[in-house]
């Protein structure tokens, strides 16, 4: 394994952002409004039973104390009782109501995939070894499929499980899935061979070796991924719960310790007030808003096409450090096109052209395809030139072989006078072609061999063209330069994700001098070149131990332990049903770039619950100086001095501050399922800004939204 640090002298962009954002039918980008709180309200009813509630524990405290509350509102009705009842259920329900909403908006994209997943008949083949397809068929229901059957697949008919093509190549309308409306191709034997159930084939046939069992689908998975009925908390929100849980603890404590308070100073412990300053005490909105925070997490990935297989990947991927990207389809376009011609000394670039076109009409490889665009898009030839109505031809087509590593054409004709001549035409390696050539009895000028060098220190495959007409020597035309294309705007994506201050490692199996000069192209930060799937996962492996987390995104079968190894690991939908199992994220779009976003809303999850519990935790500090003065005030005269926002009496502090309690939850709920803003930053900015923004605002808040709510409040009747 040969490893080159590539430096990089590219600014960084942090203002980059992706314009053209993949649409889906499976998503509504629609913003957060009030009609999904009203749709969503039936469910948060139900959430109102015990064992939902005890779930969360901040919650169930809350629960209980409103259970309470009104037990003894029952005993000693008053209207201060039925006030603070009645707004300690709001809380619940309210905090019920933000999970709501997140599951429904999961709930709604499963709804659309389930219009997808639908029992389709299948064209079992009898025999298990019949991979043409010749032999006979049986038809089975798809909930019927086994691992391992082939099935039949035709155009206009729907593939009735995932799986993967053994023989055969079509184009498939994946719109249901991805909601990309292009028709994409599916082949044997490549890393494009994985199809996805519920998927319809446009033309050809294809042979399908079902991979997944019923029920196991990929759309089922995802059915079950975006209604969150699979999500499991991440370690994150386990030690969140555990300090929220703390919390809750000592203020319990702290709350119990003001009645022997209240007793030594005199005063009568009403249950009811110790109840309402619990619940404001303890940290309500952050545990209020938690679960919905990791499910709109989850749901903003859905919405850009990418399905997590748990909230740990998201979470992950807000922290990763180091991305390692295959360079073959993910950096490049995969397949080398032609980019460059340069002719041979005494021959004009336009009969280079000409003799390149022509000896590649007949190559139906990616790479002869784009000879035959470039000839016609940059040099002018025309789709029939070299034809002639009056001249019967006959081509002879000679194929690429690995023993010629030479291709091209034999055009023998005879024109309306009776004359003509055999004339040759080839193309391929440049020894193979100069061997060819002097064989012909013609000579190579030195500066094909300077040309064919130049092109490959620059990371280029070099192809000479050779034409030889019946009865004169061969002669060499030049050279067509092939490239790995770096894919557009690669460059700033790669500045994009060094601003978020993750390292950017090139993989590919080419020699060092290609990868430098592709690594170079593109803007990464590193390459490693020569590297085989083993050597992926060495370098992941040592990556972690250094304590860095690592990203992967793959499509191929041989990058699959590397997407299993990997913290984020990011499968092409069109990859292979390996690399799909091996990683924890699959990118419906395909898109290896991808990965940025999905960091950035990674980051975005972590921010939004850091930034909520900043101001959840200053708004229970600010609530308890605005509620223990007013308590004591009528005992002990001289607390009216911290009593800054003329609170009128302890009844009406106490309502105030259960009623803006339960307010504040519905009023950050469009914040919590949207996010904080995330811009490409260091920690030590995001951090002040969220200090500064949600801490100093969540002390002033609760000051400004009890002073108002008391105002009101103290003009009811039984408040004073």
């Amino acid at each position: 394994m040969t490893t080159h640090l590539v430096s990089t002298d590219e600014p960084a962009t942090p203002g980059v952002e992706k314009s053209d954002e993949p649409e889906s039918i499976l998503v509504s980008r629609g913003a957060f409004d009030a009609r999904s709180l009203v749709t969503s309200m039936p469910l948060a009813l139900r959430k109102l039973a015990p064992r939902a509630q005890a779930r969360n524990p901040v919650m169930f405290v809350v629960f209980l104390g409103a259970v309470v509350t009104t037990v003894l509102a029952l005993l000693r009705p008053s209207r201060f009782s039925w006030t603070v009842a009645a707004w300690l259920w709001f809380t619940v329900l309210f905090a019920n109501l933000a999970e709501a909403v997140a599951e429904g908006r999961g709930r709604a994209q499963a709804d659309s995939l389930r219009k997808v997943k639908r029992d389709t008949i299948a064209r079992r083949l009898c025999a298990d070894d019949d991979l043409a397809g010749v032999g006979a068929t049986e038809e089975v229901a798809g909930s019927d499929l086994r691992i391992g059957d082939l099935v039949l697949v035709e155009a206009g008919e729907v593939i009735a499980g995932d799986g993967d093509v053994v023989d055969g190549i079509a184009t498939v309308d994946e719109s249901a899935i991805t909601g990309e409306s292009a028709p994409v191709v599916r082949e044997s034997g490549g890393d494009r061979s994985a199809v996805t159930g519920g998927t319809v084939v446009l033309s050809d046939r294809i042979v399908v070796r079902i991979t997944t069992a019923p029920g196991e689908t990929f759309v089922d998975r995802m059915i079950a991924l975006v209604e969150g009925a699979a999500r499991t908390k991440t370690p994150n929100e386990i030690a969140l719960d555990i300090l929220l849980t703390s919390l809750t603890v000592i203020f319990l404590l702290a709350v119990v310790a003001v009645a022997p308070m209240q007793e030594y100073a005199g005063q009568s412990p009403d249950p009811v007030k110790l109840i309402a300053l619990l619940v404001c005490l303890i940290p309500t909105t952050i545990g209020a808003l938690l679960s919905s925070i990791g499910i709109a997490g989850m749901d903003r990935l859905v919405q850009r096409n990418v399905l997590a297989m748990s909230g740990r990947a998201v979470e992950a991927a807000g922290d990763i450090d180091t991305l390692l990207m295959d360079k073959t389809g993910t950096i490049t376009y995969g397949n080398r096109r032609a980019t460059d011609l340069c002719p041979a000394p005494g021959v004009s670039v336009d009969e280079l052209a000409r003799v390149a076109h022509r000896c590649s009409l007949a190559d139906d490889t990616p790479e002869g395809r784009s000879i035959v665009e470039l000839c016609r898009s940059a040099y002018g030839v025309a789709p029939d030139e070299g034809t002639d109505p009056d001249r019967r031809v006959t081509d002879t087509i000679i194929p690429f072989t690995a023993q010629t590593r030479m291709s091209g054409v034999d055009s023998d004709g005879v024109d309306s006078d009776g004359g003509g001549a055999l004339v040759e035409y080839r193309k391929g390696a440049a020894d193979a072609v100069t061997r060819w050539v002097v064989a012909g009895e013609g000579t190579v000028d030195d500066t094909v061999a300077a040309d064919v060098e130049r092109v490959s220190s620059a990371g280029g495959t070099p192809l000479v063209v050779g034409v030889r007409t019946h009865g004169q020597p061969a002669r060499v035309m030049g050279v067509i330069a092939l490239s790995d294309v770096v894919k557009p705007g690669m460059t700033a994506r790669f500045a994009q994700l060094r601003a978020m201050g993750i390292r950017t490692v090139m993989v590919t199996g080419d020699n060092p001098l290609t990868a430098r000069a592709i690594a170079t192209e593109a803007g990464v930060d590193d390459f490693v070149a020569e590297a085989t799937p083993e050597q992926k996962l060495d370098l992941i492996r040592a990556e972690q131990a250094a304590g860095r987390l690592v990203a992967m995104t793959g499509d191929g079968t041989n990058d699959a332990p590397a997407l299993a190894q990997a913290d984020v690991g990011l499968a092409m939908n069109t990859g292979t049903s390996a690399a799909k199992e091996a990683g924890n994220m699959v990118d419906l779009d395909s898109d290896p770039t991808k990965l940025i976003e999905v960091v950035g809303i990674g980051k975005q999850l972590l921010i939004t619950r850091g930034a909520l519990t900043t101001f959840s935790l200053a708004n229970d500090l600010a609530k308890y100086f605005a509620i223990l003065p007013a308590m004591f005030t009528a005992v002990y005269p001289q607390l009216d001095a911290l009593n800054i926002m003329g609170l009128h009496s302890a009844q009406s502090a106490i309502v105030s501050a259960v009623i803006f309690n339960a307010l504040i939850i519905v009023a950050l709920i469009p914040l919590s399922l949207r996010g904080v803003r995330y811009r490409p930053d260091s920690a030590s900015k995001l951090l002040g800004r969220n200090l500064l923004v949600y801490g100093v605002g969540g002390v002033v808040t609760p000051f400004i939204g009890i002073w108002l709510i008391d105002l009101v409040v103290r003009l009811l009747p039984g408040m004073g």
